[in-house]
């Protein structure tokens, strides 16, 4: 089999145009030509007046050995790759049993659903401890609270519960992480078997949509439990309970078992720990138990909202509604004259801005779609690394682990006080945050957000030196997408949520530093952006923990 990348056709192509691009690639007549797979196809529009479709193709073609070595200087042209996924461990029919100690996952976002699976497939019966509720019932608490039928529910939400904060989003299947042996085609594969479309597979940048992942993970639930795993849903972990390990494994402790909110102690010896970005809870409780932390670099901002139609022609001009494009997306950066770095994020085609909050009394903003992109308006969120010069100037954060933590309430307490404190959301007018003055109306840009906005002046939330390079930005961002700075674009406050604003370190076995038996992994832990990255990140702590478990098995076989 054969690998064909490159493939150029116009956007107006038949199956026939294909073919003749495979032939003209491989310089072979029709008759060689055994079979072609499509792999992936993408959208070349640096043209607008010429746009083009660029595929990857496998093919079965007659004389494939000396066809490879007399074109071996092409880089169209390579061997096809074997992406098969392959375990790493399997636990024995003895292992199964009691004499096996029973790894727990917390955590059923991506990355905890992935781990528990795969620990499930190589027959190791994990427990998913996850302190949300199952996502049919999340669901409607979410969207209830969105809709102002019932009230905010701190434990289920759009960050906790079945699925984790993607639930709630785009449903994006991109990444840029290094993906050797092909954890990601295992992922996709995967989420095509529990119920998401099959174009997911060959699309250059897939995504899900929110409806559809609700099944999906449903779909996951169902596997982990066909393979003797269990999940728990309402079982939130309030302790870890460590004991002194002797500098067995030269760290200082061990997991003895996990205490869990109705007082209840589950005995383990194995844990993955994917708690998602936003348990700031489950974080100070590992400081206070003693497990390494850091800082990390985070971002924050935020949504702005255009009419879909606007970004659609600046993308795609003439060709805009065509059905191989879809609603547009966009990707924009610009480095302000004051040092600071605004870049479009988690940018959502034809979705919503939504409530995304997981504490009372605070505002924070997401975006989402579904997976027909069909609402009147893009979104991204509009974001700013945060400096340590941010992190208001207390000495006492200067070593303080959860400082980005208590930065970003600071501005979600804020945006919810500016809001109404009724969880609307502050919005301005783009027109007027340039010209740096309150917002008091609304213009031709209908903001989606719910439960609802509060005109207003968000330099009043932000910091100065924010505000400031994003008044430098949007104006720089019209001059490369043309309707950009439209007068009534809304902006909306505050995105907070980018990513984990500290890390668990761990070590190159993936366990916690000073912690054996703890493997923390995913955005939570600080080790992926995203959710096929923090699913590829489970699948490696998942391996991780098996391999532990078949050593600690051997030795202690050995030693009786």
């Amino acid at each position: 089999m054969l690998r064909l990348s490159e493939l150029r056709v116009d956007l107006d192509h038949t199956d026939e145009d294909l073919e003749q691009a495979v032939l003209r690639c491989l310089r072979v007549p029709r008759e060689r030509l055994i079979s072609q797979h499509l792999v992936k196809r993408s959208i070349d529009a640096r043209r607008r007046d010429r746009i083009r479709v660029i595929y990857s193709v496998d093919v079965n073609v007659r004389g494939e050995k000396a066809l490879l070595r007399r074109r071996a200087s092409d880089r169209r042209i390579r061997l096809a790759p074997d992406e098969r996924y392959r375990f790493v461990a399997h636990a024995s029919s003895r292992q199964n049993g009691e004499d096996l100690a029973r790894p727990v996952v917390i955590g059923a976002g991506p990355c905890g659903y992935f781990a528990a699976l795969l620990l499930a497939q190589m027959g190791f019966r994990p427990l998913l401890l996850e302190r949300g509720q199952p996502v049919k019932q999340r669901s409607l608490d979410t969207f209830g609270f969105w809709r102002r039928t019932s009230d905010f529910q701190p434990e289920s939400n759009a960050q906790f519960g079945e699925g984790g904060a993607g639930t709630f989003s785009d449903g994006k299947l991109y990444s840029q992480v290094s993906d050797p042996v092909h954890y990601g085609r295992k992922v996709l594969e995967e989420l095509v078997e529990c119920g998401a479309n099959r174009d997911i597979l060959t699309m250059h940048r897939p995504h899900i949509g929110t409806f559809k992942l609700a099944t999906v993970v449903r779909g996951l639930r169902s596997k982990i439990e066909a393979l003797g795993g269990e999940v728990r849903f309402g079982a939130r972990v309030d302790r870890l309970v460590l004991e002194p390990s002797g500098f067995d494994h030269g760290k200082p402790w061990r997991i003895r078992a996990l205490q869990l909110a109705d007082g209840s102690e589950l005995a383990c010896s194995q844990v993955v720990l994917a708690p998602g970005h936003s348990a700031r809870d489950t974080f100070a409780m590992l400081e206070e138990t003693g497990v390494a932390l850091e800082r990390k670099p985070f971002a924050i901002g935020v949504r702005i909202e255009h009419p879909q139609s606007l970004i659609d022609r600046a993308r795609w001009g003439d060709s805009a509604g065509h059905p191989l494009l879809g609603a547009a997306e966009y990707k924009l950066v610009h480095h302000a004259s004051n040092g600071r770095c605004v870049y479009s994020f988690c940018m959502c085609p034809g979705g919503f801005v939504v409530g995304a909050t997981s504490e009372p009394g605070r505002v924070v903003t997401n975006g989402m779609s579904q997976h027909s992109r069909n609402e009147r308006n893009a979104n991204s969120g509009l974001v700013m690394p945060v400096l340590d010069a941010d992190l208001i100037p207390h000495e006492r954060w200067s070593g303080d682990p959860l400082a980005g933590l208590t930065f970003q309430r600071q501005l979600e307490s804020a945006a919810f006080r500016l809001g109404g404190e009724d969880y609307s959301a502050p919005v301005q007018r783009l027109e007027d945050f340039v010209a740096a003055r309150p917002s008091t109306r609304l213009g031709t840009v209908d903001p989606s957000y719910q439960p609802g906005v509060t005109p207003t002046d968000l330099a009043d939330l932000l910091p100065e030196a924010m505000v400031e390079a994003l008044r430098e930005a949007l104006p720089a961002f019209d001059t490369k997408l043309s309707g950009y700075g439209h007068p009534d674009a809304v902006l909306t406050g505050v995105e907070t949520r980018t990513s984990s604003p500290l890390r668990i370190p761990r070590d190159a076995q993936l366990e916690s530093l000073n912690v054996f038996g703890l493997t923390p992994a995913g955005e939570g832990a600080g080790f992926a952006g995203g959710i096929l990255s923090a699913a590829i990140d489970g699948i490696r702590a998942a391996e991780a923990v098996a391999l532990r478990l078949l050593a600690t098995t051997a030795a202690a076989s050995a030693e009786s």
